[in-house]
């Protein structure tokens, strides 16, 4: 005989299963960053050997660190802010600030050094910025930010590399 909880259960199971993975769903999943093209392409395994476990999930698999975990986060010397996966310089401590998110902030990237790609994880639309040279995820970019542009890079700090500014003479 048929069960008709059954049935009903199967079926939301099964809305359940695709509305989770369409919120899910990853840019590149879309198309729209796997087509690009960049100057540093490597495979998987090269990638997991040249970063840390922690850099890989978040600039190859589009992770996120824990809010507060990254020692970047209080980091106020002067210097340059650099992608973990190729060393192309992406932030100055300049445009550095707090935000109290827990996630090193700024309000401007290096000019061309960030490439951006619209993210439609977890149901929502942001704009995801990535290393314009290796595609690496940095994190997202929003419109809450402080003068002069208004805008608030909310970076993961495992994606990132600092290189403190030389001493200057005196």
């Amino acid at each position: 005989m048929f069960d008709r909880r059954i049935l009903l259960t199967t079926v939301a199971g099964l809305f359940g299963l695709s509305a989770f993975r369409w919120l899910r769903a990853t840019p590149a999943e879309a198309g729209e960053k796997a087509a690009q093209k960049f100057e540093i392409e490597k495979t998987d395994a090269e990638w997991r050997a040249q970063l840390t476990p922690q850099q890989y999930e978040i600039l190859r698999k589009e992770g996120t660190e824990r809010p507060g975990s990254s020692p970047l986060l209080n980091e106020h010397r002067k210097g340059t802010f650099a992608c973990a996966g190729c060393d192309l310089p992406l932030f100055t401590s300049e445009t550095k600030f707090e935000s109290g998110t827990g996630w090193p902030s700024f309000y401007q990237p290096i000019e061309g050094n960030v490439g951006k790609t619209e993210d439609r994880t977890f149901g929502m639309v942001r704009t995801e910025v990535h290393c314009r040279r290796c595609g690496g995820h940095l994190g997202h970019v929003f419109d809450d930010g402080p003068k002069p542009t208004g805008l608030r890079y909310c970076i993961d700090g495992f994606g990132l590399v600092f290189h403190p500014a030389a001493p200057s003479a005196t």
